[in-house]
């Protein structure tokens, strides 16, 4: 069964790579227009984090893909391979 989770619930959750590295904050998601499915998540990142400082951060925020996402329940755990 789909567990379903609104989006208010994730805010404030920390993103941690499936290899423990702490990406930092969730803080808000870009969904398509067009069929309403989550794109990207958006994340305040961990600015003391050496990998997060080696990764695209624009305008003081970490795009994820969703594809990425490996599990959603304390963190936020995403799959390492698909940020770098």
């Amino acid at each position: 069964m789909v567990k379903y989770i609104i989006a208010e619930q994730l805010v404030g959750k920390e993103v941690v790579t499936s290899d423990g590295f702490d990406l930092g904050k969730f803080v808000d998601a870009e969904v398509s227009e067009s069929n309403g499915k989550l794109n990207t998540l958006v994340i305040e990142p961990n600015v003391d984090s050496e990998f997060v400082n080696k990764l695209n951060v624009k305008s003081g925020r970490l795009s994820v893909p969703y594809t990425s996402v490996m599990a959603v329940n304390d963190f936020i755990v995403v799959d390492r391979k698909n940020l770098v």
